[in-house]
């Protein structure tokens, strides 16, 4: 993550935050939006299915759905990259014709590392079901670090679409380090009792988070809509506290997903949620010490990283103040990747899908209202209130079960 925000970082400061830093993030955000769907529905889906396993039921299951990912997200990318020219101006109204221009180049380009981060969401699935961490986690700082040094070679002679190009790099080198845990081919067989299950569990839950993470493109079309560089600095401070989530996710929540899956098929509840609770108070401790260290030395630190080259003074303030609000979607979205984890663990995929669907429609009416009121930054503390919501209701709803699963245990003996 320190290597992928170095890529982020190196952009902002040769260029500046402006229309051109505009366009380029706002191509990332499909690639970012169908990323996060994966993360939060193969990932979660597939490794408690995966786990334990026979090595033939393994490789007939494993190389399904890897096939069946492949084929349907070239069909989608096709579709979506020959009519760009369509969707991609209603997403970012903000923009001006030249910047609507960029941004349907850039995301063309952008949208062909799409394939390769969906198939890398399968592979990673089966790294995880093995418990195969270490590999899986290396092959995304492997590939970033390629892709910076591709950046910092082309980028001051070919510009922002360098840029654009260096994340599909990226993706594509991922997804080839990944690829030999599948094996040697072997034919899938469909009809499969996994294949059936999986579907069951993944049909709600691509369902409502495909609706609930297009958070991303209404925090763009929002953003869009504010002064050349809004939207830039909007994700930068998001990428930040991201990038934290994002470790806590591997680190802590994704490893997580086995054990409580093995505790939940042998109905040891109480074991259940002693380990989820144990996680969970870790994670808000860490994120709570992470916002107090910004809080006190953020607009220093964000000073000497960022405050160069094309980066003023202002937008350091602008930053500053961004992450600041944005705390919600430090703490809240590491509860709620343990949370979430912690369901999924168990085969429930409905009830944290109709929570994000909820959550993610009072949101919005959240972020509109607050960017009407305060603009930018509207959009940030809209995101706080929505994650930390999300978060509380996933606990309510998360305990009420657990509880009513030791009350029939206890009846039983």
């Amino acid at each position: 993550m320190f290597v992928a925000f170095l890529i982020q970082w190196y952009v902002l400061i040769t260029i500046g935050p402006g229309m051109e830093t505009d366009a380029l993030f706002a191509g990332m955000a499909l690639p970012q939006m169908v990323l996060a769907i994966i993360s939060s529905s193969l990932m979660h889906i597939l490794v408690p299915l995966f786990a334990g396993e026979g090595e033939k039921q393994f490789a007939e299951d494993a190389w399904g759905f890897f096939i069946l990912i492949g084929l349907f997200f070239s069909s989608l990318i096709f579709i979506l990259y020959l009519f760009a020219f369509a969707w991609v101006p209603l997403l970012f109204p903000g923009f001006s014709v030249e910047g609507k221009i960029l941004t349907i180049h850039l995301t063309r380009i952008q949208l062909l590392g799409m394939i390769f981060t969906a198939l890398s969401g399968v592979l990673w699935a089966i790294y995880h079901a093995r418990q195969q961490f270490i590999w899986a986690e290396s092959t995304p700082l492997i590939g970033t670090t390629i892709g910076l040094g591709v950046l910092f070679w082309t980028l001051p002679k070919y510009g922002i679409v360098a840029a654009a190009w260096v994340s599909v790099i990226r993706s594509i080198v991922q997804t080839l380090l990944l690829l030999p845990g599948l094996g040697s081919y072997c034919k899938p067989n469909f009809s499969s009792v996994t294949f059936k299950e999986a579907w069951r569990r993944i049909k709600p839950l691509l369902i409502g988070t495909s609706y609930y993470k297009t958070d991303i493109l209404v925090d763009r079309f929002l953003s869009s809509m504010t002064e050349a560089g809004g939207l830039s600095l909007l994700n930068i401070g998001q990428q930040i506290y991201s990038a934290f989530n994002f470790i806590l996710n591997k680190s802590i929540a994704a490893p997580l997903v086995p054990a409580l899956a093995v505790s939940a098929k042998n109905k040891q509840w109480k074991s259940f949620r002693n380990i989820y609770r144990k996680k969970l108070i870790l994670v808000i401790c860490i994120t709570a010490i992470v916002y107090l260290l910004f809080l006190l030395i953020g607009r220093t630190f964000l000073k000497l990283i960022i405050g160069h080259g094309g980066v003023t003074e202002q937008n350091i303030e602008i930053l500053w103040l961004l992450i600041i609000c944005l705390v919600g979607t430090l703490i809240g979205g590491a509860m709620g990747q343990i949370l979430s984890s912690a369901f999924y663990a168990k085969g429930n995929t409905i009830t944290p899908t109709r929570i994000g669907i909820i959550g993610f429609t009072v949101g919005i009416v959240l972020k509109i209202t607050s960017f009407l009121i305060y603009g930018l930054v509207g959009i940030a503390i809209g995101t706080t209130i929505y994650y930390l919501l999300n978060a509380f209701v996933l606990l309510i709803f998360l305990e009420r079960e657990l509880h009513n699963h030791l009350y029939k245990r206890y009846e039983i003996y």
